[in-house]
């Protein structure tokens, strides 16, 4: 049998959905104006993280958005 050869992956700009080599300058995009569009759909809120952020401490830095309670106010 002959050996298998190894395929490259084919990638593709997540922009425009050009193929784009690992070895390109603008990888993972096709060009750097893919590249700017990508990061405007970021900078107007088109891309969102969409899981809750259940970490107490990082809601204290938010503003308090944990339901009023501060840490002082607990009766133990």
């Amino acid at each position: 049998m002959a050996a298998k050869k190894k395929s490259a992956k084919v990638l593709r700009c997540p922009t425009c959905g050009a193929l784009v080599r690992p070895r390109d300058e603008d990888f993972p995009f096709c060009s750097d104006r893919c590249r700017k569009i990508d990061l405007g759909k970021w900078a107007s809120g088109v891309y969102k993280i969409s899981s809750p952020i259940l970490d107490p401490e990082v809601l204290e830095d938010l503003g308090g958005l944990t339901g009023g309670q501060d840490k002082g106010s607990r009766n133990d």
